[in-house]
């Protein structure tokens, strides 16, 4: 932590200063650089140059949520926090799906957020405990998708000849494919049912009615 470099882009000036008084105090934070816009942050250079970013949304010219798809596209790794006045769905999700790994609001503590740029660049995603909970709320929402629908007519030919036990080789010849497209799709089969083994693959095929056990003798 000790060699953190913040990026600060918030247009008042006045809660800009008062941020940067109290993290330039933090010791884990080597420098930080203050700009009211994204076009002077990007003009100047500074997100080549910083490790996290805290960034308003309400911003004149290019906003927030468009800064963060911009400097996500030129630095994919740069964990950026959102530091604003809106609760609302709306610019919580888009400011999540646009990239950004934390949110959280102005008026958080600078404990608080000095904890947040700290669990960013840790790999984690701090939210304020409210945004947490309507992101949880949203996931609990949306309609289960159905294991059928996540995996291709081929992929379930394949998972099917998995659990039958038949090598690549066997399922190439049976679906028309070389071993390394067999393997191709296997992988794909590994990352839409969220499992690591031929085991788990199989396992899951038959709970969720993708494959029926009589295949298996």
């Amino acid at each position: 932590m000790s060699q953190t470099r913040i990026l600060l882009i918030e247009d008042n000036r006045y809660l800009r200063e008062g941020w940067m008084s109290f993290l330039e105090k933090e010791a884990d934070f080597s420098r930080v650089e203050a700009f009211g816009s994204c076009e002077d942050a990007i003009a100047a250079g500074a997100p080549a140059r910083c490790d996290v970013v805290l960034l308003d949304i309400g911003l004149p010219g290019m906003n927030g949520i468009e800064g963060v798809r911009h400097f996500r596209a030129q630095k994919p790794d740069l964990p950026i926090v959102m530091a604003t006045v809106f609760d609302d769905d709306t610019h919580i999700f888009d400011a999540l799906e646009a990239g950004a790994v934390g949110y959280i609001l102005k008026k958080s503590t600078p404990e608080e957020i000095i904890a947040a740029l700290k669990s960013a660049v840790a790999g984690g995603s701090p939210l304020t405990p409210n945004i947490a909970r309507r992101v949880i709320e949203r996931f609990h929402s949306r309609p289960p998708t159905a294991a059928t629908e996540l995996l291709t007519e081929r992929e379930r030919q394949i998972l099917e000849a998995m659990a039958s036990g038949r090598s690549y080789a066997a399922i190439g010849r049976a679906v028309h494919l070389s071993e390394d497209g067999v393997r191709y799709h296997i992988r794909n089969i590994y990352r839409k049912l969220q499992v690591n083994s031929k085991t788990q693959a199989v396992r899951k095929g038959l709970d969720t009615g993708l494959i029926r056990s009589w295949l298996l003798f």
